[in-house]
């Protein structure tokens, strides 16, 4: 006989569905798997027929073909293990009573996606990507998706699917045939997404520091990449550690994206959508394929993992060049392309950059307490580790003193960081009026070139000033570009219509890398 299982695979962060065929002929036994199966989808047949055995459920007889449709794409994992085992029971013709009438139906199967890893024992175990597999089932039209229970709060996001978590390939089987299919699905969660909790990291903790503060503000507020430079001790890890506290709650919309990309990695949370943004801070020791995502078996990386949220690079020098290079393409197109021969995915990577780096290779450059003990050269080279045309991408370059004692020793507390997200909010509220209608414009740091002209035009003496600073300063059209992005965000936070000399002179400021003599005392 013959079944057919609808069951999926993710390709980047999407899903594909796969359909399991299995065919079951009275003939000498053998197994035989076609369509582009990987190792673990070939090993699948001995888990298949254990979890048979001790599930107390018949195996098959006879020459048994399986084919995983559409053949020209690879199938890999252990996420097959459930839907194979079904369908062999399926077309083996399991009969009731005595009954001509297959136990599962073919109605039922046609109805439903299933997914699941299978113990020796029968147990269904959990698997990565089922958000984005439940999202595929529904826009196929499936009406439920069958998943480990593990996996269940994850696929119940989705609205306009029926989740049935199972624990069991017995119990799977039981749902599928004496249920009809139907059983107890998982309640709906939607896509509410619950506060972040409280009690973290708050900018209250910071002493000190209001010009780096205010600088994270503006960065919060337009999306825009930052870089923060001092000597060790001056709270730069500490101010970043506490950025996702003063960043706009996340959409249902971009919940589901992440939690779509943690799904993926095998990083998702057993209580379903994502409720805060994320923040990565790899190791300086990283590869590409660890940043940007990769392998013969491609998955998201670091970047990808912070999408929605903040990508921290802590001693930005000391990273290679070019893994460092790699996050050009990504932090201007807000996504990373990754090439294979067998397929090519895409992964989104709309991230904040923030980074920190020491003014020297000994850390004390500027530093009025501590004398600077390198050579100008040794300066030059260490700078040089990071390259222009990715400092160019950074929109905000802030130099973080030392904090003096008077500052640490105050008793009144500093400002909290709710207060600060809420100037936040408003200012992002703002960009998304202006930006109503335009896909792909989330906030000022998206603005493309004819958009810069269009909301981005300082005022006469704003202009004016910005002639000077570039004259003087030497800086690219990318960075022309960048400081009315930043102006465009210092004025949405004061409330102001248009763009403001002393906005153009704010941002002008934040270009500390730009300025001959940065870090320099005195």
């Amino acid at each position: 006989m013959l079944s057919r299982v609808w069951s999926s695979a993710v390709l980047g962060v999407d899903a594909l569905p796969i359909e399991i065929e299995t065919h079951i002929e009275p003939n000498i036994p053998r197994w035989t798997v076609v369509g582009l199966p990987d190792g673990a989808v070939r090993e699948s047949r001995d888990r298949v027929w254990a979890a048979l055995k001790t599930s107390g459920l018949p195996t098959p007889r006879g020459a048994v073909t399986v084919n995983l449709a559409p053949a020209d794409v690879r199938k890999e994992g252990s996420a097959y293990d459930l839907p194979l085992a079904l369908g062999l029971l399926a077309a083996d013709g399991v009969k009731r009573g005595g009954t001509p009438e297959p136990r599962i139906a073919q109605g039922v199967l046609d109805e439903v996606v299933i997914v699941g890893e299978l113990g020796l024992d029968g147990a269904v175990r959990p698997v990565r990507g089922v958000l984005p597999m439940a999202v595929g089932a529904r826009d196929e039209g499936r009406r439920a998706i069958v998943v480990p229970r593990e996996n269940a709060a994850e696929a119940a996001v989705v609205d306009g699917l029926e989740v049935y978590p199972v624990g069991s390939l017995l119990e799977a089987f039981e749902m599928l045939t004496d249920g009809a299919g139907r059983g107890t699905p998982e309640p709906a969660r939607g896509l509410d997404v619950e506060a972040p909790t409280s009690g973290g990291p708050d900018f209250s903790d910071v002493r000190g520091q209001g010009l780096v503060k205010r600088a994270l503000e503006v960065a919060a507020a337009g999306g825009h990449n930052a870089l923060m430079v001092g000597p060790p001790g001056s709270g730069k890890t500490m101010l970043a550690r506490r950025l996702p506290t003063i960043l706009p709650p996340l959409t249902p919309a971009e919940a589901l994206e992440t939690t779509k990309i943690l799904s993926v990695s095998g990083r998702s949370s057993r209580n379903g959508l994502v409720a805060e943004r994320p923040f990565r801070s790899p190791h300086h020791t990283i590869s590409n394929a660890g940043l940007v995502g990769g392998g013969s078996n491609p998955m998201p990386g670091e970047i990808s993992l912070a999408h929605n949220g903040v990508l921290f690079l802590d001693e930005l020098p000391e990273f290679d060049r070019p893994v460092l290079e790699v996050l050009r393409q990504p932090l201007e197109e807000g996504e990373v392309t990754i090439a294979r021969a067998r397929a090519t995915v895409r992964y989104p990577a709309r991230f904040m950059l923030v980074a920190s780096m020491n003014p020297c290779p000994c850390g004390h450059a500027g530093d009025p307490t501590r004398a600077c003990v390198c050579a100008p050269g040794q300066v030059q080279r260490y700078l040089a580790k990071v390259s222009g045309p990715l400092l160019d991408r950074i929109d905000l370059h802030v130099e973080v003193t030392p904090v003096p004692f008077e500052a640490l020793s105050r008793r009144e507390d500093a400002e909290p960081s709710a207060a600060v997200r809420a100037r936040v909010v408003e200012a992002r509220e703002r960009q998304a009026e202006r930006f109503r209608g335009l896909a792909g414009r989330y906030c000022n740091a998206d603005l493309t070139a004819p958009e810069v002209r269009r909301w981005c035009r300082p005022d006469a003496a704003g202009q004016g000033l910005l002639e000077a600073a570039l004259t003087r300063l030497g800086l690219s059209a990318r960075a022309h570009d960048r400081i009315l992005k930043v102006a465009r965000t210092i004025a949405d936070l004061a409330g102001a219509a248009a763009v403001e000399a002393p906005h153009v002179a704010e941002a002008v400021q934040y270009r500390s890398l730009d300025r001959a003599g940065w870090g320099v005392a005195g």
